[in-house]
C-alpha cells in the first residue's frame, strides 16, 4: 500500500530543527510552566516496571494504568506507580501496538497498529479472539492500515482511526460489522494527517487529535453520517497553540487536556480551545518532558503523563 509521507517530512524537518536547537542551547519552550509535579515513576529498562518508550496508556475504574512500551508489553501500575501485572502482545516484529483505551465491559482495546487491527484483552491479559476487529490491510471496508487508536460509545459501537494511504475513521457496531467511516488525507476541515488518539464525551462526540494538521477535530457520529462540531487548534509553541497533539482527554467538568509531542508540554483547555494553562518545558530531568506520547487522568483529576523518551510516567495536577 503506497503511504502518505506528508507528516513524515514535516516531522524530519521539525526535527532537524529540534536537533539543532538543542545542540546550541535554544530548545523552544512554552511560555508558561504552570501545575504542580505530584510524582515521577519508572526508568528505563526491560524488567517489570520499566520502560522503553512507553507510547500508550489507558485507565481503569480503578485507576489502574494500562501501559504499552516498544518491548510490546503491556504492563498495569496502580495510580501510584506499583507494578501490578504485564503481558506481551504476542506479534510484534512488524511494529508495536500505539493507542490503547477502556471499552464498556472493562476490557482493554489495543490499537495493533502495525497488524491492522483493533485487539481486546481482559484486565489480567486474556485476549478475546473473536472480537478482534480487522486483521487484513486495504482501504476498504474494515480493512485498515496503521491502526493509532479505537474506542467504544455508550451504544456499544467502536470507533478506530488509521493512517497511512486514507487518514479516516471506521465506524462499527458491537459485534464487528462495519457501520459507515469518514475522513481523507489532507487539511481541510474533516480531513486528517494522522489521527492520533481518540476520546469520546458524555454526549458520544468523536474529539479526534488530528496529530499532523496541530489541531482538535470533534464530530457527531452518532446518525448514519459523521458530521462536523467544532474545530479549533494551529501550528505554534506559544501557548494556546499546538505541536503534534498525540493525545487528549476530557475530564467532564468543561475542560480538555492535550499532550504535545513537538512542544514537549500538556495543555488544558476549554472546550473552544481557549487554553486555560500549560505545564512542561523539554528536558530529562524532573519535571521536563521529552516527546510525550499520552496521558490520563484519574478519579482525583491528575494528569499521568507518558514522558516517552525519558522512558517513564510523570503526575501532575494542572
Amino acid at each position: 500500500m503506497p503511504l502518505r509521507f506528508d507528516c513524515l517530512k514535516i516531522w524530519f524537518s521539525f526535527a532537524a530543527l529540534a536537533t539543532l536547537a538543542i545542540v546550541s542551547g535554544c530548545v523552544p519552550t512554552a511560555e508558561t510552566h504552570e501545575g504542580n509535579l505530584e510524582a515521577i515513576w519508572g526508568k528505563r529498562g526491560v524488567s517489570d516496571g520499566r520502560f522503553e518508550k512507553p507510547r500508550a496508556v489507558a485507565i481503569d475504574q480503578k485507576d489502574n494504568l494500562y501501559i504499552v512500551d516498544m518491548t510490546a508489553r503491556i504492563q498495569v501500575f496502580d495510580r501510584a506507580g506499583s507494578f501490578v501485572r504485564s503481558w506481551q502482545i504476542p506479534e510484534f516484529y512488524r511494529g508495536r501496538p500505539s493507542g490503547l483505551s477502556i471499552n464498556n465491559d472493562g476490557n482493554l482495546l489495543v490499537a495493533d497498529t502495525h497488524y491492522n487491527r483493533m485487539l481486546i484483552y481482559t484486565p489480567d491479559g486474556r485476549r478475546l479472539d473473536k472480537q478482534t476487529i480487522g486483521g487484513e490491510e486495504g482501504n476498504g471496508p474494515g480493512q485498515f492500515g496503521f491502526v493509532t487508536d479505537a474506542v467504544q460509545d455508550s451504544k456499544g459501537n467502536y470507533y478506530i482511526a488509521e493512517y497511512g494511504e486514507y487518514d479516516r475513521i471506521q465506524k462499527f457496531d458491537s459485534d464487528g460489522n462495519y457501520l459507515f467511516e469518514w475522513g481523507s488525507h489532507g487539511t481541510e476541515p474533516g480531513e486528517f494527517v494522522r489521527p492520533q488518539n481518540l476520546t469520546i464525551d458524555e454526549n458520544d462526540m468523536i474529539w479526534v487529535a488530528d496529530a499532523c494538521n496541530h489541531r482538535i477535530q470533534v464530530f457527531d457520529a452518532t446518525g448514519s453520517e459523521a458530521k462536523l462540531v467544532k474545530i479549533w487548534g494551529e501550528l505554534g509553541s506559544e501557548t494556546g497553540k499546538l505541536s503534534y497533539p498525540y493525545d487528549l482527554v476530557l475530564d467532564g467538568k468543561g475542560h480538555v487536556y492535550i499532550v504535545e509531542y513537538g512542544n514537549h508540554r500538556v495543555q488544558k483547555f476549554t472546550l473552544d480551545g481557549e487554553s486555560l494553562g500549560a505545564w512542561g518545558i523539554y528536558g530529562r530531568s524532573e519535571g521536563k518532558l521529552n516527546n510525550p506520547w499520552a496521558l490520563v487522568l484519574d478519579r482525583k483529576g491528575r494528569v499521568h503523563v507518558l514522558d516517552s523518551n525519558n522512558h517513564r510516567v510523570q503526575r501532575i495536577v494542572l
